[in-house]
């Protein structure tokens, strides 16, 4: 993917902002030609019809660092999930720290290509932005890193000691991953960790993401009668299960503001970093005119997705709408989607929405409510010489605005694991995907500018760090 393959013709001295966001924007024909390449590219893991395009994304990535002429070695490594890895490394000179730079090639599926209005598969430019599944998440801030990568070798570099971590199944949970460097935690040892992931508050906005929230699934079944009967001569006095298990869920929300309300758990937190106000969160969310934010007067959004936990039914199973009959159902099952914020505990919070679920299923009916998967929020830092000089390299990427701390509703799994295999070095978190990117959606898109933004932004940091004593 890469077109410069030149030898330093500068030193990092000269590597000032405006001549490092200079050289980065020159590329950006070239940026939106890698891209394309990886959009065009449909790596969603696990699907048996994808493998291929799974493979042509690993060798191109594979060549694109060698490409780079910057002394990587490169390996993929066969994960226990089924995905390949990449872990390409150079060790450090003159006693420099190590820098690991992480993103992911896998993207999530496309159900609805009819809601898309270009091909989601062919990169397409229009108003500004550029359209495509995996365009922000997370091949925008693939080529992010290949840009920032660019610069550093162009002013000269400094030494710094680099792995380059890309993974291939970060959408359906990362266990390939997660087991790998568990068996070798030496592939992702760094004094500094960059989970290249996220994304600002707004475009053109310098953003760090200090904290994750971290999540579980529970899965609820309901049943009532050994099987469904005849709405005629039962409705009225059958125990129908779909009835039974809405009135359960129901009790997640507080009925007046629709805040979430889990028994025995502090759902009151507040957010004191950087605001998120309901008009901006309407406009992100593409709330309908009318409908109103949750949380009432009491709660910023901030506060509700950065700083309290939210419980989101992802799956509800009944009789389709297509196939109804006149009958009382006998069985409804849903799955519950938890994400609870930095600071709290996933496991224990999530056995408390198992409790309060199975409390209030009414009629006596039979419940069986099951923790599948259960995640660790994170709370990073903004203190320290990582976080200092990258915070500085952020805003005079985005053009001298101030650098802003924002936490995420959203989980990265793979953080808190490195954490805790390397609890002596800084996470940062940060990325192309702001709001109106709209990733995980129809018409996802990226603001090439923010890719700019966030490449100026990688390099400085690099060469900065990498030139510390």
């Amino acid at each position: 993917m890469s077109t410069s393959n030149q030898r330093p013709s500068n030193t990092a001295s000269s590597a000032t902002p405006a001549a490092v966001k200079d050289f980065i924007h020159a590329q950006r024909n070239d940026l939106f030609a890698e891209l394309a390449k990886l959009v065009a590219l449909y790596t969603v893991h696990g699907e048996t019809d994808t493998a291929a395009d799974r493979q042509q994304a690993v060798d191109l990535l594979v060549a694109s660092i060698d490409e780079l002429n910057m002394g990587f070695v490169t390996k993929t490594f066969d994960t226990s999930d089924g995905s390949t890895a990449i872990v390409a490394h150079r060790a450090p000179k003159n006693n420099q720290p190590t820098v690991l730079l992480y993103c992911h090639y896998d993207v999530v599926p496309v159900p609805d290509r009819d809601a898309w209005i270009s091909d989601p598969l062919e990169l397409t430019e229009r108003d500004g932005r550029w359209y495509g599944r995996g365009a922000a998440d997370c091949k925008g801030n693939v080529v992010a890193h290949f840009a920032a990568l660019r610069a550093l070798h162009h002013f000269g570099d400094t030494g710094v000691g680099i792995t380059l971590l890309i993974e291939g199944s970060e959408e359906r949970g990362g266990e390939g991953l997660h087991d790998l460097i568990h068996e070798q935690p030496e592939l992702v040892a760094a004094d500094a960790i960059m989970i290249v992931d996220t994304g600002g508050v707004a475009v053109g906005v310098p953003t760090l993401t200090t904290s994750l929230r971290g999540g579980a699934l529970v899965d609820v079944t309901v049943n009532t009668m050994q099987h469904a009967v005849h709405s005629g001569s039962f409705g009225g006095a059958a125990p129908d299960a779909v009835a039974a298990l809405m009135q359960s869920l129901a009790t997640l929300k507080d009925p007046a503001t629709g805040a979430t309300t889990i028994d025995g758990v502090d759902c009151s937190g507040r957010w004191t970093g950087a605001p998120y106000n309901k008009e901006t969160f309407a406009a992100d969310a593409g709330v309908l005119d009318g409908v109103a934010v949750l949380g009432g007067d009491d709660a910023t959004p901030a506060d509700l997705v950065w700083a309290r936990p939210a419980v989101t039914v992802i799956g509800f199973t009944s009789t389709p709408v297509e196939d109804a009959v006149n009958a009382v159902p006998h069985t409804a099952s849903a799955r519950l989607n938890l994400r609870v914020p930095a600071g709290m505990d996933a496991q224990a919070t999530a056995e408390a929405l198992k409790a309060h679920v199975a409390r209030h299923i009414p009629w006596g009916a039979q419940a069986e409510v099951t923790i599948v998967d259960v995640n660790p929020p994170f709370q990073g830092t903004t203190e320290g010489p990582v976080a200092e000089i990258l915070s500085t390299a952020m805003s005079q990427a985005f053009d001298d605005k101030e650098t802003v701390a924002i936490g995420s509703g959203g989980s990265i799994p793979l953080t808190t694991a490195l954490q805790e295999l390397h609890p002596n070095a800084a996470i940062a978190l940060y990325g192309v995907e702001e709001p109106q990117c709209a990733i995980h959606s129809a018409n996802e898109s990226v603001s090439p500018a923010e890719i700019e933004s966030i490449a100026t932004a990688e390099a400085l940091f690099l060469l900065r760090y990498g030139s510390q004593d």
